[in-house]
């Protein structure tokens, strides 16, 4: 049985009708740490979408956390999503309710309905990113670390095989964004791969880890 958590054979990523990537060939594997990189406009976002099944794939072969993307019903993404955790750089916290509603929020959305499960997984997860004393806080009445903090703990929730990233330091500062990473550092260790798209070469040259990179139409990892 295979231990990637993603896995693209010769697939082609297209934007409508625009090829923007082809002949990908990509497997991470389960707790496994990469950064995704690439100018502006390279496919990185592209790539992303594919993998969380907001683009179809529709050349090539592709898995992930054992759904098959290019066999993908549209009723079956939401199920997909529950295996993967979501991080974008602004955030998108709801911003009329507090951090345990955002919380709660997600978790009915995807299917919880015990209370006190719900309550117990929240404090856990708020807990785990720091933030076990701003629960009742709203996201305007938080540091832009602390926001991010929430949102990777959203991205928790259903205890996800991979997570996500999509540019989560790209609104903070320096010491913020090392912050951001030694969290999601710490995350891929306890088993949660983390596939995290940046532009901050100093924050990756201090905390080294495989790249992926986008350039040119292809995709290549080192």
């Amino acid at each position: 049985m295979s231990d990637y958590v993603i896995e693209l054979k010769e697939a082609n990523i297209y934007q409508d009708k625009t090829l923007i990537l082809s002949d990908v060939n990509l497997q991470i594997h389960k707790g496994q740490f990469l950064y995704l990189v690439g100018q502006t406009g390279s496919g990185k976002s592209s790539l992303l979408k594919t993998l969380y099944a907001d683009l179809p794939l529709k050349e090539g072969t592709g898995k992930v956390a054992g759904f098959k993307l290019n066999k993908l019903k549209s009723g079956k993404v939401p199920f997909l999503r529950r295996k993967l955790g979501i991080v974008f750089q602004d955030f998108q916290l709801l911003p009329d309710r507090t951090v345990r509603q955002n919380m709660l929020f997600v978790m009915e959305a995807t299917g919880w309905s015990k209370k006190q499960e719900m309550a117990d997984r929240t404090a856990v997860l708020l807990e785990q990113v720091g933030l076990i004393d701003k629960m009742d806080k709203m996201p305007h009445e938080l540091s832009g670390g602390e926001q991010q903090r929430v949102a990777i703990a959203r991205a928790l929730i259903n205890g996800p095989e991979i997570i996500l990233a999509d540019e989560p330091t790209g609104n903070l500062d320096a010491e913020t964004s090392e912050k951001i990473i030694h969290l999601l550092s710490d995350i891929s260790m306890s088993g949660t791969a983390i596939l995290m798209a940046t532009h901050d070469q100093s924050l990756m040259e201090k905390f080294k880890s495989k790249t992926i990179t986008c350039h040119d139409g292809k995709v290549t990892m080192e």
